[in-house]
């Protein structure tokens, strides 16, 4: 996290003779849970890159949070925090980690509720046409 200290020069870069880009520090606990389209599912935006779609997303889940049916279109990676995470396939529980290629179409939910970091590749394609959360909304 920033503390107040003077950033130093740029470090160069060992695979080109341009300068290290800086470092992003995010202030997570700062930062407010957004509402989804989703019952009971708050996020925060850790990462968000809109040419590729790749994100990273911290989401808190009510207890029966329901993510709907969706299809994975790149590998997506969770590591559950608190709580379970469930779907047909299995179970993941606090301290351990699922991930899914991209094609992967599941139904996930969170029984007694969930904290989870999730990284995406690219957004979801929902069944009912819902957009992702970093997926621009259409008109």
């Amino acid at each position: 996290m920033p503390d107040g200290r003077t950033r130093p020069a740029p470090r160069p870069r060992l695979l080109g003779p341009d300068p290290s880009p800086p470092s992003v520090y995010v202030d997570v606990l700062g930062q407010p849970w957004q509402t989804s389209q989703f019952p009971g599912i708050e996020h925060k935006v850790l990462f968000a890159d809109p040419a590729t779609g790749m994100s990273t997303l911290l989401f808190r889940l009510a207890p029966g949070a329901v993510v709907p049916l969706h299809e994975h279109t790149g590998v997506e990676m969770t590591y559950v925090l608190e709580g379970t995470l469930e779907d047909e396939e299995g179970v993941c529980t606090a301290g351990n980690f699922v991930w899914r290629p991209a094609g992967n179409t599941h139904e996930a939910r969170a029984p007694n509720g969930a904290v989870i970091l999730g990284v995406f590749m690219r957004p979801n394609h929902f069944a009912a046409g819902q957009k992702f959360f970093t997926e621009a909304k259409s008109g």
